[in-house]
């Protein structure tokens, strides 16, 4: 996106900001693109036979961004980490409730005893990412908040560390640590 257009997407959000909802026309076909890019590179991630598509995760990324009230955007790359977290969050919802209709959706529980055999379920290496997620998360936020950007959002350390406010060598550096903790989590190393 050229640095003209991004001021333009700023300064459209700022609007928002300010309750002016007249400027989602303006503002939606601008930025429609890229929301599209970050729900293909998240789908990427996913099954092959995955039942929710591209257009229903910007659609549902959409809804929920114009539910969110008196959001204080930042800047372009803000909308985009909030966006990405969305969608994050829309998948990962989405792979729970799978798993909690899978295992019976709230019908009388069986033991693994009684289950003459265990079928490998899908989705689950999205949740146990968010769960190493939200475990970092609670000992070191920023470090959680750069995953979330860079891993799910796309966004360069450049924009990463104005979004952040640090500079682009601490993003690097907690991105490297982030990512050797993250693995050790969902592999169960030490």
């Amino acid at each position: 996106m050229a640095a003209h257009s991004s001021k333009s997407v700023t300064r459209l959000l700022k609007a928002w900001s300010q309750g002016d909802e007249g400027v989602l026309e303006e503002l939606m076909p601008r930025v429609y693109s890229e929301l599209r890019r970050l729900a293909r590179r998240y789908m990427m991630r996913e099954r092959p036979d995955h039942t929710l598509q591209v257009t229903a995760l910007v659609n549902e990324a959409y809804l929920r961004l114009i539910d969110a009230q008196r959001v204080q955007w930042q800047d372009r790359a803000h909308f985009f980490a909030i966006s990405a977290q969305m969608m994050r969050r829309i998948l990962v919802d989405w792979a729970r409730s799978r798993e909690y209709l899978k295992r019976g959706g709230g019908l009388l529980s069986v033991s693994l005893e009684e289950c003459p055999e265990i079928v490998a379920r899908k989705g689950q290496d999205l949740v146990a990412i968010d769960d190493a997620l939200r475990s970092l998360a609670a000992f070191d936020s920023r470090k959680s908040q750069i995953v979330e950007l860079r891993f799910f959002g796309g966004l360069s350390v450049e924009e990463i560390s104005q979004v952040l406010s640090v500079s682009p060598r601490t993003v690097l550096r907690e991105w490297g640590l982030a990512k050797a903790w993250l693995y050790n989590a969902v592999t169960g190393s030490k």
